[in-house]
């Protein structure tokens, strides 16, 4: 994907990235956000998108760059571009990682809930 050389007007610019951001944060179903991405991106753009954030996450989790590789079929130099992003206190990339984490962890306790929940239950 090539973007064009001629220059945006500034105000124009500013404008349509704060209509993307908006649209973003409005979209509040992963399908919908899903719908939108696979509307306006390519395959692989959405595949890049998707493998750097899952690399960050593994980063994040102290993953080796092999297990990295491996699961992700991503190349050592992607890998240290992702790491480097990190350590340049990347705080969006940061954001989303602490809501995968937030995620991940109100899954883990509704999965305690329902356990505690059949167990009382089955007494």
């Amino acid at each position: 994907m090539q973007i064009s050389k001629k220059n945006v007007n500034k105000q124009v610019e500013k404008r349509i990235f704060k209509s993307l951001y908006q649209v973003l944060a409005d979209l509040r179903k992963p399908d919908e956000v899903e719908k939108f991405l696979g509307d306006i991106l390519s395959e692989t753009e959405t595949t890049v998108l998707a493998k750097r954030l899952g690399i960050a996450w593994y980063l994040n989790k102290k993953m080796s760059y092999d297990l990295i590789r491996k699961d992700l079929k991503v190349s050592s130099a992607t890998i240290a571009t992702v790491r480097s992003w990190l350590e340049k206190d990347s705080v969006g990339l940061k954001l989303a990682i602490k809501a995968i984490e937030a995620d991940e962890w109100a899954g883990e306790m509704a999965n305690k809930v329902k356990q505690s929940v059949k167990k009382i239950f089955k007494k």
